[in-house]
């Protein structure tokens, strides 16, 4: 069943589908299972390039390929025996690539003519590097900005949604943002649909698997602004997206001081309150940066919300409310009476039980800190 997949959606060790695809520092995506058990058995290079890893190497959520697998509609037997697309009958066969763009840049093509040339390049693009290659190649992303212009809102967010599947590649990323693709993506953070505006934050957390692309996006006026606004009144895929790519984009220090400034910590604070824990992640990365603790202990309650997390949370969830807690407490001993005020020590005295390694470690070390063993800085 899974050879009927693309390749790019299954796991490079055990080459079967990802259900949990993440990124290592070396930027290549394996699915979190296999890659946990090659770390855990000590192995500190890229399984992939061999290239040597950090001692405790992140694992970057890869939300927007795991999306496009979700996504993903498996042929019928029936669509492999005739090479059929799903959705294509025999009376609609597939075009070539230069006629459905030259669709796309013609005066003359109606709207519903550029949908369905959008709608071909995305079934096509989805399934098959070659075909993305040979679309960046045939100078289509040109075209497609172009429709990402567009007033109209469903040209707009299929042709995002086009250049989030061609960003699959990694050779594609840098491309992408060298043709102008972020002054485009953040144009429709401000002003674009709600379903565009949720496309527009995943094509972000893409782009962003590459390190240099994280201080190019950051660097860019109004994106990491952009994305916060969309995080305060969006609503649930949007504000979901929106702090999926903060996530990423923060993983760059620069974008963590950048993202303070915009405001970002109240607003994550109170979403993670009301259960988008995907806030907390990012919260996470905020407090390693001196103006993200202090914005944190400005905020009345902050501990509190973090301890409903580590109370009733996802294992996520609570591995992160930890990091931040442990990141607040190191450096104030104001947050640490906080924290033991809420009772996070006998809930840490729990956790160093649970079944999750992550969590046990976190656990631990934040008992630590609140028990003053570990010194300030």
């Amino acid at each position: 069943m899974a050879s009927q997949f693309p390749d790019d959606f299954k796991c490079p060790i055990s080459l079967e589908i990802m259900s949990d695809p993440v990124i290592l520092p070396s930027g290549h995506t394996f699915d979190r299972p296999n890659i946990q058990r090659w770390l855990d058995a000590g192995h500190r290079t890229c399984p992939l390039t061999k290239l040597p890893l950090p001692e405790h190497p992140s694992l970057i959520p890869n939300h927007a390929l795991r999306s496009l697998i979700s996504n993903y509609t498996l042929p019928s037997p029936a669509q492999l025996h005739n090479n059929q697309l799903p959705h294509q009958s025999q009376s609609q066969p597939n075009q070539q690539p230069q006629t459905l763009i030259a669709t796309l840049t013609s005066a003359a093509s109606s709207l519903d003519s550029k949908l369905e040339s959008l709608d071909q390049l995305n079934r096509l693009s989805k399934r098959d590097a070659a075909f993305r290659a040979k679309l960046t190649e045939s100078g289509a992303v040109a075209a497609v900005l172009k429709c990402v212009d567009s007033d109209e809102p469903s040209l707009q967010e299929k042709a995002l949604t086009l250049l989030l599947n061609v960003s699959l590649d990694d050779d594609n990323k840098v491309g992408l943002v060298a043709e102008g693709a972020i002054a485009r993506v953040v144009a429709v953070l401000q002003g674009g649909s709600p379903n565009s505006r949720a496309v527009a934050a995943t094509m972000l957390t893409s782009l962003a698997v590459v390190e240099v692309n994280k201080a190019t996006i950051g660097s860019y006026p109004y994106a990491i602004r952009a994305l916060v606004s969309l995080l305060r009144d969006g609503k649930g895929r949007e504000k979901k997206e929106a702090a999926t790519a903060l996530y990423a984009i923060c993983s760059f220090p620069d974008n963590r001081r950048r993202a303070v400034e915009c405001g970002a910590v109240s607003i994550l604070i109170r979403i993670a309150d009301s259960g988008l824990e995907r806030a907390v992640e990012v919260l996470g990365l905020l407090a390693k940066s001196k103006d993200g603790r202090e914005e944190m202990q400005r905020f009345s309650g902050c501990v509190r919300i973090l301890v409903r997390v580590l109370e009733n949370g996802s294992s996520r969830g609570v591995q992160y409310a930890l990091l931040t807690l442990s990141s607040l407490c190191h450096f104030s001993e104001k947050m640490c009476v906080e924290a033991r005020k809420e009772g996070v020590l006998a809930i840490c005295v729990r956790l160093v039980e649970d079944d999750n390694e992550k969590i046990r470690k976190n656990a631990s070390y934040l008992i630590q800190v609140l028990d003053g063993n570990h010194s300030m800085i």
